[in-house]
């Protein structure tokens, strides 16, 4: 069945990234750096009119699920050169349950990292004021986030002519964080990057984490974040199968 090949090759892949040790500790180790160099580096000098761990720890978090969806988009293409993914076929595996695995895989990952972030975040002062119905939402709408991503991912491993191009995309996804609300506030911004900034998928997703997290009103922000991933998630499993079905012919 489908969803049993799925879980299947989820397994393979988490196996495969304990023993890539050097890449899963970049995954785990690069947003707790990122956490304590904002937080010690330049929240001192940043004004959000709160203490700055508790503001910048959302943005943090979505910076980790870039760098660990971006492993995705390796391993895919690392499939498809190294031929696995014609012996699966043999076996008469699909191409979702194949994708549907390096996605599990990397929701797997990037709940690890965010853990690890979180409980770094509660060390250093984070002291978020939410609900349990509060946390469930920040955390559907951090795995809806992580698992658009984690397609977005896949179907870029299934476009990229290598590992080297497929890990570009670590730069894309780990800079679109970066002009929103996930470090400063977007009306300390110009005029014309604040449009972008108010207007791109991190910052509602951004924005609800932070008001869910802290208990404050968000309005319907986490219903335009979930939008944002639904739209994201809709064109990447279309991509993907597409791709795949060119790529395996």
């Amino acid at each position: 069945m489908p969803t049993s090949d799925a879980l299947i090759m989820s397994g393979r892949c988490l196996r495969l990234s304990r023993r890539t040790t050097d890449a899963l500790i970049t995954a785990l180790a690069m947003p707790v750096m990122l956490l304590l160099i904002f937080v010690y580096f330049f929240g001192g000098a940043i004004d959000t009119g709160t203490r700055y761990v508790t503001y910048v720890v959302p943005g943090v978090l979505l910076l980790c699920a870039g760098f660990g969806s971006s492993n995705t988009a390796v391993a895919v293409t690392e499939d498809l050169k190294g031929g696995i993914i014609d012996r699966f076929r043999s076996m008469d595996i699909g191409g979702t349950p194949i994708l549907a695995g390096h996605v599990l895989a990397s929701t797997v990952r990037n709940l690890v990292a965010t853990t690890l972030v979180l409980a770094l975040a509660f060390a250093i002062g984070f002291r978020p004021s939410a609900t349990p119905a509060g946390w469930l939402a920040a955390l559907a709408v951090l795995i809806a986030f992580i698992v658009a991503l984690s397609w977005l991912s896949a179907a870029v491993g299934m476009l990229a002519g290598s590992a080297e191009a497929a890990g570009g995309f670590t730069f894309f996804v780990s800079f679109l964080p970066y002009p929103s609300s996930a470090f400063v506030p977007t009306d300390t911004m110009p005029s014309w990057l604040r449009a972008f900034a108010d207007h791109q998928p991190v910052t509602p997703v951004i924005e609800s984490l932070r008001g869910l997290l802290l208990d404050q009103p968000v309005g319907n922000t986490p219903w335009l974040a979930l939008a944002w991933c639904g739209g994201i998630l809709i064109l990447a499993v279309a991509l993907s199968a597409f791709l795949f079905g060119k790529r395996t012919r």
